[in-house]
């Protein structure tokens, strides 16, 4: 019976999920087994006749899971049930299988399988929010909107800045994939404490040619396991990620408020209900589930990272953790990540409530350029930043435009006219160099998407 929200489908791609569905992992398992006795014929350890009988029977199609769950229930022994249920497949060969090997080899081995495929399928999630990315912060890049520091109405900037701003963080993202990439997906032939004793004096080519036939690389060293600090990284990426895309949800939430009402999360007004009790709303439910759905993709770093200490060689203590956060992490990210690619694809933007929302101050949002506009006059610094700080708050407090203060004020006209004064007030001339950075950072990831040998 399905409990979890994974297990229910509610949480979780369907190609994600069949990844670490327990078919699949059988799979993985008996691949490794029938890589190992090929590698056992080519060395001559094994007649080849026997080895090839191993690789055609490694199949679910053969071993079948029920059947290896049986054989389970009666030795309470995961990968020795499916060793005897494969050995029952292969009849007289049978008696080739899983020789030298301890358990650690094949599932350590499976799980880098494994986790090749949820790594190329992540960095594929994080390619397609990257050119979502670009396209926003190309197609708003002009969109003027309020920039906000504490909450609070800061300067001008632009929802293209916004999003490239997020953009880079992907591309960031995707680089630190990459790096931990290599380091995470390798398997091993080394033995029950490492030294591949077992494997006898071809012990070094059977793991070399184990792992190039399974398409990984072996690892450098290792005791019975391969180390956790491997897995370590690639899990505390994947929540770096989840923060990332929390940041985003949470920007996202902020901006739909009514009060705000700048950008909303796509609704289906048709048939889409917001509340079971109040009609009217529309709320930031798939930005919200991302927030929800990190605060766990965090939490799974911290089992991670203890699973790096174990006595001596081996224990079990990161078996049981690892049979919940490698499949959790990388189910809910790719989740997480396909629900932020659609989000921001059919993302609402009201560009007009942007320039309404930016004269909610009545102008004093540009209180600093007036301030440089004076020192640049010849005014001190500091002795403008009280000047326009005093004018600024009796605007605030008789509510009333921040440029009728300045005209009035004669300290400001002596140094600056009515005509320097607004356009000192226009946020179309504050933007800095907003464009031109979106320009060069667009550009910059457009190279390394084509680096990366991606078309756009």
């Amino acid at each position: 019976m399905p409990i979890l929200p994974i297990d229910t489908g509610r949480y979780g791609t369907v190609e994600m999920r069949r990844i670490f569905d327990e078919e699949n992992r059988l799979q993985r398992m008996l691949e490794v087994e029938a890589a190992l006795a090929w590698a056992h014929g080519e060395v001559g350890d094994i007649p080849k006749r026997d080895a090839e009988k191993i690789v055609e029977r490694a199949s679910t199609k053969h071993v079948r899971l029920s059947r290896v769950k049986e054989i389970e229930r009666e030795i309470k022994h995961d990968v020795m049930a499916l060793v005897r249920a494969l050995a029952e497949a292969c009849g007289p060969s049978g008696a080739y299988v899983h020789l030298g090997a301890t358990s650690s080899d094949i599932l350590d081995t499976a799980t880098a399988l494994q986790l090749k495929e949820a790594f190329n399928l992540i960095e594929k999630r994080l390619n397609d929010l990257e050119r979502v990315l670009i396209r926003r912060a190309e197609q708003y890049k002009e969109t003027m909107m309020m920039g906000r520091t504490h909450g609070q109405h800061a300067l001008p900037t632009t929802l293209g800045f916004k999003f490239a701003v997020w953009m880079r963080e992907v591309a960031r993202h995707l680089q630190r994939l990459q790096d931990c990439g290599a380091r995470l997906v390798v398997g091993k032939m080394s033995g029950a404490v490492g030294t591949q004793a077992g494997f006898g004096p071809h012990a070094l080519k059977i793991q070399e040619l184990t792992m190039k036939r399974l398409g990984i690389e072996p690892a450098e060293i290792s005791t019975q396991i391969v180390q956790r600090d491997r897995y370590a990284e690639f899990i505390c990426v994947l929540a770096i990620i989840a923060s990332t895309l929390d940041n985003v949800a949470t920007e996202i939430r902020e901006l739909q408020r009514p009060e705000i009402g700048e950008v909303f999360e796509p609704f289906e007004v048709e048939k889409q209900v917001g509340s079971s009790t109040m009609p009217h709303k529309r709320n930031p439910m798939v930005c919200e589930r991302i927030c929800g759905l990190a605060k766990i993709m965090r939490s799974l770093v911290m089992p991670a990272l203890e699973n790096i200490s174990t006595w001596h060689e081996r224990d079990l203590t990161q078996s049981s953790t690892e049979r919940f956060i490698i499949p959790e992490a990388c189910i809910l990210i790719d989740y997480m990540l396909v629900l932020m690619t659609n989000v921001l694809t059919g993302l609402q933007v009201d560009e007009r409530r942007m320039l309404e929302n930016m004269e909610l101050t009545q102008g004093r949002m540009m209180s600093e350029a007036v301030m440089l506009a004076l020192a640049r006059k010849g005014t001190d610094r500091q002795e403008a930043h009280e000047l326009v700080r005093g004018l600024a708050i009796k605007s605030d407090v008789e509510k009333r435009p921040f440029k009728e203060i300045l005209v009035e004020k004669g300290t400001v006209r002596k140094m600056l006219s009515e005509r320097e004064i607004g356009e000192a007030l226009d946020p179309r001339n504050y933007l800095g160099t907003a464009l031109k950075q979106v320009d060069l950072v667009v550009k910059k990831t457009k190279h390394e998407r084509k680096a990366r040998g991606l078309a756009d």
